[in-house]
């Protein structure tokens, strides 16, 4: 990997983020690497800043953070191909970041310049709202929202109706109507968020695939549905309730009555470097979730 340009982001609430974010800057431009440096806030992000028409793209995009931090610079960074590499620093589960021990490495910028790493391709969605009241060429014209974990839609008011009715259309063809919390549309990273906090199963990530997931249906035939990624899904809120579109768990759009949400499969992946190149994904998620805490090895049993 060229490593010419490095664009370094780190979370803004995190000092150790900042102080990590400084060291390796410093470290990078000692061995030549042109480096800009930006902060990640709640409500500002610093991509649309970075990707100014003209701007030359990074070689790599260092992400300093938690998984919020990565999913932000994913759903910009994703179109342009441009690697990213992060570390779980002032994070909490860090699904998708490295451990932060591998920062330290003494040879890891050499690892960089060797390909002595792992690209990951991760599936992301994308979702367009359609609006009732204006022509299809101009809702089609509009950019589509991303997502690398999912898409989720709930009741607008939930202090006055916490529940919405939702009609699904798969493939031209109507599905069910889903009345209660909303609907959870997710990829496979995406399984191991909110997803799965609703009961839904868990996708390994080379498995493309898309998770439809009522939330707290009010049915009890209501389950969990997982279709191919070439589906084209549809979505339409029925009756007067206003619905709301969230997006890796930021707001992204509101739909009115009569209005759909069209959800498919995004035409980028995003590229994630891994350094560990025997990384198992089961054992990344029996540490994440604890899984057999309390076991303890036995002894070899002898038939």
């Amino acid at each position: 990997m060229r490593l010419d340009l490095v664009w370094v982001i780190f979370r803004a609430d995190s000092e150790q983020a900042k102080k990590e974010a400084f060291e390796c800057s410093k470290t990078l431009k000692s061995i030549g690497v042109q480096v800009i440096t930006a902060v990640n806030r709640p409500l500002k992000n610093p991509f649309p800043d970075l990707l100014k028409k003209g701007e030359t793209l990074p070689d790599l995009a260092i992400v300093l953070g938690g998984d919020g931090t990565v999913l932000g610079a994913a759903r910009h960074l994703a179109a342009y191909d441009v690697p990213i590499l992060s570390f779980n620093v002032g994070g909490h589960l860090g699904f998708l970041t490295n451990d932060r021990e591998l920062l330290y490495e003494q040879n890891l910028w050499q690892r960089l310049r060797e390909d002595s790493f792992l690209i990951q391709k991760r599936m992301m969605l994308h979702a367009i709202v359609e609006r009732r009241d204006l022509p299809l060429r101009e809702t089609s014209l509009a950019a589509p929202l991303l997502a690398l974990n999912d898409f989720y839609m709930r009741s607008y008011t939930d202090e006055v109706s916490p529940t919405c009715t939702l009609e699904l259309e798969i493939d031209g063809e109507i599905v069910d109507k889903y009345k209660g919390d909303g609907l959870i549309f997710s990829t496979p990273t995406g399984s191991t968020a909110y997803a799965m906090a609703a009961g839904g199963p868990i996708l390994h990530p080379d498995i493309e695939a898309i998770i439809v997931h009522p939330i707290c249906p009010m049915s009890l035939s209501s389950r969990p549905v997982v279709v191919p990624s070439s589906a084209k899904l549809k979505i339409w809120p029925v009756g007067d309730h206003r619905v709301k579109l969230w997006k890796d768990g930021s707001t992204a759009a509101l739909l009115e009555p009569g209005d759909c949400c069209v959800v498919q499969k995004a035409l980028h992946h995003v590229s994630m470097v891994v350094l560990d190149q025997s990384l198992s994904y089961y054992r990344t998620l029996s540490q994440k979730l604890h899984w057999a805490g309390c076991f303890v090895t036995s002894p070899t049993r002898k038939d």
